[in-house]
């Protein structure tokens, strides 16, 4: 007896439904949670340019990272399979920030460890500099503040006309306005400058409570270091990759081209760790799945902030590598590793 094609058509529409609620479901639904796994291990050299450089190097220095993604039900699944990787809950790394904030943020931190590696380098390679502030960034924007002008990750370029690279020249620009004012703000967002009006809301001081005229948004400064020597200037090529752990391996690439001589001898040296303005080498997070991405690219070396050490032996022996760790706390003693090696055949 044949089914009545109105009942078969129904049938259909029932199942096609069906089918999209899963793909929705298992492909475009958020969960609260993070994935981390191996990242990438990448050569630092075409990402850094330095005026008359040395052009010795044989062999390669790598920066590590993690990758993280917000996982959809699919991944979540794939994930608890893969013993590289590490499932987290999201708030462990967003805290009360939004998505764009945190992004916006390692952006900031970013722009930060490629300053800081310059002094470094300078320093070691006995270059006189000097560190002045190249622009202010956008952090966030509170609730209180002006979210139809600004987003996280602009740089704010005038007020009034008036260029501002310098949080206490803003506050003094601003004082001589009061609460509600308007201002044209320009700004740079995605490489474009935008022009806003934008309202002075009230902030407070933390301190003593004093209330005086803002633009409601949290910012930094992002500071430039500029060589007090002819032909010696450093600069960096836009990547996508946020984070302040290729301090050191940033810092190690500027100081092989500022000086004469193969600081690589042939290696494939790879790392992680920050660096501050005095070589100070400091600890990061994710060190067991940079592991893993520096021996998939046959690293030889894997330079590792002392305090990461005990992790990244653990993952290092767990996955058998050839890869000789080595831990260090400044950068003399990842440059004295170096210089001491013989040169690879």
């Amino acid at each position: 007896m044949k089914q009545p094609k109105r009942r078969i058509g129904f049938r259909a529409f029932i199942y096609l439904v069906t089918f999209v609620v899963i793909v929705y479901v298992v492909v475009f639904m958020n969960t609260p949670y993070i994935v981390y796994r191996p990242g990438s291990a990448s050569e630092v050299a075409p990402m850094i340019q330095v005026e008359n450089a040395d052009p010795q190097e044989q062999g390669t220095f790598m920066m590590t990272t993690v990758s993280a993604s917000y996982a959809n039900v699919a991944l979540l699944v794939m994930s608890m399979f893969n013993s590289y990787a590490e499932i987290v809950a999201k708030e462990t790394r967003l805290g009360d920030r939004t998505e764009q904030e945190y992004a916006a943020e390692q952006v900031y931190y970013m722009s930060s460890s490629q300053s800081s590696a310059v002094q470094a380098a300078y320093r070691a390679a006995k270059v006189p500099f000097e560190e002045v502030t190249d622009y202010l960034y956008v952090f966030s924007v509170p609730e209180s503040g002006n979210k139809e002008q600004f987003r996280p990750g602009d740089r704010l370029l005038t007020v009034s006309g008036q260029g501002v690279t310098d949080a206490e020249a803003l506050a003094k620009l601003l004082s001589s306005h009061a609460i509600g004012d308007q201002v044209e703000v320009t700004l740079q967002r995605d490489g474009r400058e935008l022009s806003e009006q934008v309202k002075l809301v009230e902030i407070k001081d933390k301190e003593s409570s004093a209330v005086r005229p803002g633009l409601g948004i949290s910012i930094g400064a992002v500071q430039k270091v500029e060589p007090q020597e002819e032909g010696r200037d450093i600069s960096f090529v836009d990547t996508e990759v946020g984070g302040p752990s290729a301090g050191l391996m940033f810092t190690m690439e500027i100081y092989n081209r500022l000086t004469p001589g193969d600081l690589s001898k042939g290696y494939r040296v790879a790392g992680t760790g920050t660096i501050d303005a005095e070589g100070q080498v400091g600890p990061i997070g994710g060190v067991k799945h940079k592991i893993v991405a520096a021996d998939r690219e046959e690293a030889e070396i894997f330079f590792v902030p002392v305090k990461n050490y005990e992790e990244a032996k653990a993952r290092a022996d767990q996955i058998g590598t050839r890869m000789k760790l080595v831990p260090v706390s400044t950068l003399d003693e990842a440059l004295n590793y170096m210089k001491e090696l013989p040169v690879k055949p």
